[in-house]
């Protein structure tokens, strides 16, 4: 059983946690600040992410933390993120993309895309590229993207991509989360190709209490526990993301989540994907459909 005691120390690293005023990316961030790194909350609401941050700095460490402007409906704000943290810091050891949407009413991000797939998949892919040339000086750097077991319902839908035909808020998510699996493996493939020593990994929380079920109504949220069960903390569904992050046993493009109950709940282990999430062809598309419309080269 593998727990956040099983952190090595992580002193001297540099990590960016984005989304991680609340839920799991705030327990990520709380876990690898009490192991002494020094900790970025890349977040949307300054307000609620300086919050998180001093609540954080009163736990014993030798590491640090910050704050971080960052609202990735926003491929302005994600430039002016980047920017400013590489106008502070000369390396990244860690990037973990936590930040995400899920099933929002129809709406878009400031570029007209459909919120879900702009926000957590745009938006990260952005930030992720600006900040690669630094990722790629930092030795044994990671990309931690984390992302959901809906992904097996997802497909990517070119034509719609600015909701121009309609809008199915569970579709978008599955959609958003089956890209996210497709940026972790094509960034991977192309970091190898390129002869980059970074590890592109993505992770799933499992069934997790957290704010991102906002959306949800109560009854559709009741129907989800009578279905699937009692939700686990957020300390317990940040634990696939942490070893993702950490483990000495990860390898370019696992996926870690949960090890019990198909993948529902319980403890982080390496996690097997669906032949749809292994698709090379769909995933360099998607990649080339990113950099067209962000403007964002890695390579």
């Amino acid at each position: 059983m593998w727990t956040k005691e099983n952190i090595p120390d992580q002193t001297g690293k540099t990590v960016i946690v984005t989304g991680a005023n609340a839920g799991i990316g705030y327990e990520t961030a709380l876990a690898l600040y009490e192991k002494n790194a020094n900790i970025i909350l890349a977040c949307r609401d300054l307000d609620k992410a300086n919050a998180a941050a001093k609540t954080i700095a009163t736990v014993p460490s030798e590491g640090s933390v910050e704050v971080l402007a960052l609202d990735l409906s926003d491929l302005n704000s994600v430039k002016t993120a980047a920017d400013t943290f590489k106008s502070k810091h000369q390396k990244l050891d860690l990037l973990i993309n936590n930040a995400g949407v899920m099933v929002p009413p129809a709406s878009k991000t400031v570029q007209g895309f459909e919120l879900q797939f702009g926000t957590n998949v745009l938006g990260h892919y952005a930030f992720t590229g600006y900040l690669y040339p630094l990722l790629k000086a930092t030795p044994q750097s990671r990309v931690v993207t984390v992302s959901s077991l809906v992904y097996r319902l997802g497909s990517i839908d070119y034509d719609n991509l600015k909701t121009e035909k309609d809008y199915d808020a569970n579709r978008e998510y599955a959609q958003s989360k089956l890209a996210n699996l497709f940026f972790t493996s094509e960034l991977q493939r192309r970091a190898n190709e390129a002869g980059d020593q970074i590890l592109s990994v993505s992770s799933h929380p499992g069934v997790t209490q957290t704010e991102l079920a906002r959306y949800i109504s109560k009854e559709e949220f009741d129907n989800i526990i009578e279905v699937y069960g009692e939700l686990m903390p957020a300390w317990q569904g940040a634990l696939p993301s942490l070893y993702a992050a950490v483990s000495d046993d990860v390898k370019g493009n696992d996926f870690i989540g949960p090890d019990k109950d198909g993948g529902l709940r319980g403890y982080p282990a390496k996690t097997e994907l669906l032949p749809l999430a292994h698709n090379q062809t769909e995933a360099a598309k998607l990649w080339k459909y990113a950099e067209e419309v962000t403007g964002v080269v890695y390579f």
